[in-house]
C-alpha cells in the first residue's frame, strides 16, 4: 500500500483491510513510519519512536476491533510498560514504566499497533505544545504555528496523515484545543466514563481524561467503545452509559435539539473576528439541519472558575514536581521555569482556600445543569483565535529573570503575586478560554471542524452536553460531518 492510498482510510477502514486479508499489519505500519520519518523534521510530533517494538507486534496475531492499525500514544498519563512517559519534562526522560495505564491495555487489546509516543507539554501544562525538553511541535497546516496543546504531538501526527487517530488526554482542553489548531474532531468523554488506572483512581479530581483525536467521527466513536468498556473496580464512579455502542449512536440522527451559543470569553478578553465567525457559520448549518439554535449565556461566573480551575492546576503541579524529585532524585534543573513558578503559586495557596475552590465546583456543576435544562448543548467557539505562532506565548523576559532571581532563594512564591505574573497567566489563557468548563464540571464536549480562516487555518466549533451526552455528541457530528465533510481535507506535503 502507498501513502496516498493509506491516507485515504481512517482506522476503521484500515482495520477492515487487514481483517479482509486485503493488507497486513506490517505493510501498513511501512507506511505509517515511512509517513512518520517523512514529516518528523518539520512537526516534531512523535518524540519517542518504539519501530522495533511494533514490527515485533505487526508480525504476530492480532485480535480485536482495530487489529493491525498503526497507532501514537501520547507522552502523557499513557504509560508503556518497559518504556520512560517523558511528561515532557527533562527529569522523566529515561525513567521506564512499571506497567500499562489502563487506556494503552485497552488499546493494545483492541489490536492497535503502537509505534510512537507523541510530544506534550511539560505536564500537559499549556495550551500549546513547547517543552523544552523535546522541543516545539508544529501545525502541519502553518508549521510557524502550534498545532495546540497538551495533545499538539498527536493532533499534528493525525493532521499530517502519519495515523488516521492518534491517543490524547483532556484536562483543560487539551482533546479539543489541538482538534481544533489541526482540523480533527476530539471529544473529550464525560467524567469517570474512561477508567484512569491502574495508578490512579482519577486525575485533577475528574478534570482530566483520557480520548483521541481522529479525522472521522466513526473512530472517535468506536475508540470510545474500546476506552469505555467495563468499567475500573477502583474507579471512584460507576458511569451511566447507552447499552448501545457509541458506534451504533454515532450512526443515528440526532433529531431536532436546542442549541444555545455565546461568543464571549469567559475571561473578558477579546474573541477574534474568525472565531466569532465560526460560531455564527456553524449556527447557520444547524439551523439549515432543523436544529433550534439561539444566543444563551450559562449564567456561570466562568471568570471565577477560571480562576478555580487554577487554583487546581497550579497545585497539582507542585504535588507533581515534588513527586519527581523524589522518585528521579532530580533537582530544580529537571524541569522548566514556568513549571517552577506554576507550582510555586500552588504551594503559596493555603488549605481553605483551594478547599473554597473546589467546593465552587458544585456551583458551576449545578449552573451548567440548569443551562442544560433549557437547551441540548452549549455551543461556543474552541479556540478565540486561531492557532498562535511558535513562540508567541512565552512568558516575557522580564519574568523570566525574576523567577531565575527569585528560584535559588526559596522565594519563587512572590512571584506569582505580582500583577506581572496574573498578565502572563490571562495572556497564555486568552487564546482557549472556553475549554476548562466542561473539565471543572465532568461534562462531555467536543470541537468539531467545521470553519477555516482565510488563509486557510482550521478553527473548531465546540459543543458541550449534559451528563451522558456522548452520544449526542457523535450523532450531531457525524451529521455534520455528512454535510460538511472534512476528512477529506490535508495540508501540504
Amino acid at each position: 500500500m502507498e501513502y496516498g492510498e493509506y491516507r485515504g482510510y481512517d482506522a476503521v477502514g484500515l482495520a477492515a483491510l487487514v481483517a479482509a486479508r486485503e493488507v497486513t499489519a506490517g505493510e501498513l505500519l511501512e507506511v505509517a513510519i515511512g509517513r512518520a520519518e517523512q514529516v518528523g523534521g518539520r512537526l516534531n510530533a512523535v518524540v519517542r519512536p518504539m519501530y522495533a517494538q511494533a514490527r515485533e507486534r505487526a508480525a504476530g496475531e492480532l485480535s480485536g476491533p482495530f487489529a493491525g492499525v498503526p497507532f501514537l500514544v501520547k507522552d502523557l498519563l499513557q504509560d508503556y510498560a518497559g518504556l520512560p512517559t517523558g511528561s515532557g519534562c527533562r527529569a522523566l526522560q529515561h525513567t521506564p514504566a512499571a506497567a500499562h495505564s489502563e487506556s494503552v491495555r485497552r488499546w493494545l487489546d483492541a489490536g492497535l499497533v503502537v509505534f510512537g509516543k507523541t510530544n506534550t507539554p511539560e505536564f500537559g501544562s499549556k495550551g500549546v505544545t513547547e517543552p523544552e525538553a523535546t522541543g516545539p511541535a508544529r501545525n502541519p497546516w502553518d508549521t510557524a504555528r502550534t498545532p495546540g496543546g497538551s495533545s499538539g504531538g498527536s493532533a499534528a501526527a493525525v493532521a499530517a496523515g502519519v495515523v488516521p487517530v492518534a491517543g490524547a488526554n483532556d484536562g483543560g482542553g487539551s482533546i479539543r484545543i489541538p482538534a481544533a489548531c489541526c482540523g480533527l474532531f476530539g471529544l473529550k468523554p464525560g467524567r469517570g466514563l474512561v477508567p484512569a488506572g491502574p495508578a490512579a483512581a482519577e486525575h485533577l479530581h475528574g478534570a482530566a481524561t483520557d480520548g483521541v483525536v481522529s479525522r472521522s467521527v466513526r473512530d472517535t466513536a468506536a475508540m470510545l467503545d474500546v476506552l469505555a468498556g467495563a468499567p475500573d473496580p477502583a474507579g471512584p464512579y460507576l458511569p451511566h452509559r447507552s447499552a448501545e455502542p457509541f458506534a451504533e449512536l454515532a450512526r443515528r440522527a440526532p433529531g431536532p435539539l436546542r442549541i444555545g451559543f455565546t461568543t464571549r470569553s469567559p475571561l473578558g478578553t477579546e474573541v477574534h473576528p474568525q472565531a466569532v465567525a465560526a460560531v455564527a457559520d456553524a449556527a447557520a448549518l444547524l439551523e439549515e439541519l432543523g436544529h433550534h439554535v439561539e444566543e444563551a449565556g450559562t449564567g456561570i461566573d466562568e471568570r471565577g472558575l477560571a480562576m478555580d480551575f487554577l487554583a487546581m492546576w497550579a497545585t497539582e503541579t507542585a504535588a507533581t514536581v515534588d513527586e519527581v524529585k523524589r522518585l528521579t532524585g532530580s533537582g530544580n534543573a529537571g524541569f522548566e521555569l514556568d513549571t517552577h513558578v506554576l507550582a510555586a503559586a500552588g504551594r503559596r495557596l493555603r488549605a481553605p482556600a483551594y478547599y473554597a475552590a473546589h467546593q465552587r465546583w458544585n456551583l458551576y456543576n449545578r449552573q451548567l445543569a440548569a443551562f442544560h435544562t433549557r437547551h441540548d448543548l452549549l455551543l461556543t467557539p474552541t479556540l478565540a483565535q486561531p492557532p498562535v505562532r511558535i513562540g508567541e506565548l512565552d512568558t516575557p523576559p522580564a519574568v523570566r529573570a525574576l523567577a531565575r532571581l527569585l528560584l535559588p532563594l526559596g522565594l519563587l512564591g512572590l512571584l506569582s503575586r505580582t500583577k506581572a505574573y496574573e498578565d502572563a497567566v490571562i495572556t497564555n489563557l486568552a487564546p482557549v478560554p472556553f475549554t476548562q468548563l466542561a473539565n471543572i464540571t465532568g461534562r462531555p464536549a467536543a470541537s468539531v471542524p467545521l470553519h477555516r480562516t482565510p488563509d486557510g487555518l482550521p478553527l473548531g466549533v465546540q459543543f458541550v452536553a449534559p451528563l451522558g451526552g456522548e452520544g449526542t455528541l457523535l450523532a450531531l457530528a457525524a451529521q455534520l460531518e455528512s454535510a460538511r465533510p472534512w476528512a477529506h481535507l490535508e495540508p501540504g506535503p
